[in-house]
Parts: C-alpha cells; structure tokens; sequence
C-alpha cells in the first residue's frame, strides 16, 4: 500500500509500501488504499511490518475446518522500487512474511489444535500506471499534479513457504498463484477516491494433506477506499472489498465452499522525517460465506532512498 507523495512539500516526505500481511488466499482480501498513486523514479522502500490476526482463518478454503479459533502473528521483509516504464511510472515490489499460526478447530467434526511456525510463500509484484502518472525525476514530480490514474499490475505467489502436507493448516500453499489486477484513481483536492479490480489464479496442489489433488477456481476481487490527505503529510483511508469463487475441487469432486466475503478497513499513514514513515491498519470482516471470517491489526515502519532526496 503505498503512501502517496504528492507536490505538496510536507506530503513529499511520506512514501511508504505496505504489502501483504498474511500467506496464502489472503492476497484476494487485502485492501490497499493509493494503490496506484504516483511515484519519483528511482526511489527505493524497505519496509518492515507486523500484523495480528484472529479468527476463522483459512488458509485454504477447502479445509473441513469449522468453529476455527485461530491466530496469526506475522512479520515481514519486503522491498520496493519505483521505475520508469516505457516513460510511464511503475514499481516493482518483494514480501517475505514469516508467521507464527496457533489455536484451535473442528476438524471432519474432531477437536485438532495447531501451531506452527515459518516462513509464508514471498511474493513478486510488478506494477505500471498507463494513464495520468508519468515517470518523473524528484524535481519534475514537484510541479506533478494528481488527477485521474489507471494502472494495472501482475503479482506471482512463489511456493517455498513452509508446507507439511500431512497436516491440514500450513503457512504456504504448495501451489503457484497469479494476480493481475487493473485499478483507477481519482485526486479532488485533498481527497482520493481509488477502484481495483483484480482475479487470483491458482496452480494444482498434487500433494494436498496426505497425496491428494487439490485444484482452485479463480478468485475474484473488487475494492473501493476513499483517502483524505492533512497538513504535515499525514493522510488516512476508509475501504471495503468484495471476493467471491474460489470454489475447491478435490480429487476431481467438486466442493460445495465458494467464497462471498465482504472486509472493510481503516488505514493512518504518518510521516516521521524524509525518510521514515509509520503506518497502521486495521480490518475486519463484515459479512462471510466461507472460512475467512477473521480481523487483523498491522503496524509497518518505511525507510526509503534514492532519487536525489
């Protein structure tokens, strides 16, 4: 999620990219305010994030797990940096995320506990903004104002997070994933009002708890958050998310488990100095079909680099 930096010189201090904070599926449901906001050439983040999650947590909607009590406690690595595409802005982004899962569930109707600790499967984004971003030098992108962006990216789910196929619950998925996703935004002052709409697309899972064949229809997602930008380069986000499919097939029989979720969250970004910038977000799931009914709250610390500043 990056923070936006603007031409306003207190804003232009507050860049920051705050990614995935959960393994698996999750990457259907995250809301990412200013996704396509953007960028400098040639500026550099390192972030560092922790989040907190509670609640029917899945990372695999196929499970038979019911009455889950779960949690989540995850911390990540991830780097990202701003390009020139072609004259257009773009960026290129990493996430490790390491996790530790615990807790309690119903398992084909038998009480199971878990815990488990590790990495998650990293994750590798590229993005490019077509329309009304384009690659600027620090200098030029003092006199840049916002209007209406369109962007899209492509974000690929590496599968080498921990993974024990006798147990059912694991940090990674065992599978390849591929997200494209296409977005708009549009600046009216201080306020930004952004739409994403994207699909997940998932590889087989051959060895699924015990040898058996997993496979999983595409996710789809759509997303709204409306920002408000204040004096100092602080600025805050209200969003909702929509995803639905990702229906299981297992073995060749079909399962009964599509998803039909709805999550809003809240996000406050607040710069420290040019360099350094806080974020904080919180989520929660407002309406649930299947085994993602779950709330998290993150903190994520930014430093960025590069570009002249």
């Amino acid at each position: 999620m990056p923070l936006r930096l603007t031409s306003h010189p207190a804003r232009h201090r507050c860049a920051a990219t705050l990614l995935a904070l959960l393994a698996g599926p999750a990457a259907a449901q995250e809301l990412e305010p200013r996704a396509y906001s953007n960028l400098p050439t040639g500026l550099n983040f390192l972030i560092a994030a922790y989040a907190h999650s509670r609640g029917g947590l899945s990372t695999e909607p196929s499970l038979p797990v019911e009455d889950a009590h779960l949690q989540i406690d995850t911390a990540l690595i991830a780097y990202a940096r701003s390009l020139d595409l072609w004259g257009r802005s773009g960026k290129v982004d990493l996430i490790v995320p390491v996790s530790q899962l615990s807790g309690s569930a119903l398992v084909a109707g038998q009480p199971r506990e878990r815990e488990v600790s590790g990495s998650g499967d990293p994750r590798l984004r590229l993005s490019m903004n077509f329309l009304g971003a384009p690659a600027l030098s620090t200098k030029e992108f003092a006199g840049f104002q916002p209007d209406l962006v369109v962007g899209a990216s492509v974000q690929v789910g590496i599968p080498i997070g921990q993974y024990d196929p006798s147990k059912l619950i694991n940090l990674g998925t065992n599978r390849w994933s591929l997200k494209p996703d296409i977005g708009f935004s549009k600046t009216f002052d201080a306020l930004t009002v952004d739409l994403t709409a994207g699909v997940t697309l998932f590889g087989h899972n051959d060895d699924y708890f015990g040898g058996q064949r997993l496979e999983q229809a595409p996710i789809y997602s759509i997303q709204t958050n409306i920002s408000h930008a204040f004096a100092g380069g602080i600025w805050a986000a209200l969003g909702a998310t929509y995803y639905s499919g990702g229906r299981t097939t297992l073995n060749g029989v079909r399962k009964d488990d599509g998803l039909a979720n709805t999550r809003v969250g809240l996000t406050l970004a607040l710069p420290i100095n040019r360099r350094h910038s806080i974020k904080f977000n919180a989520s929660g799931g407002i309406s649930t079909r299947t085994g993602t009914d779950f709330d998290t709250l993150g903190v994520a610390w930014q430093y960025r680099w590069g570009a002249g500043i």
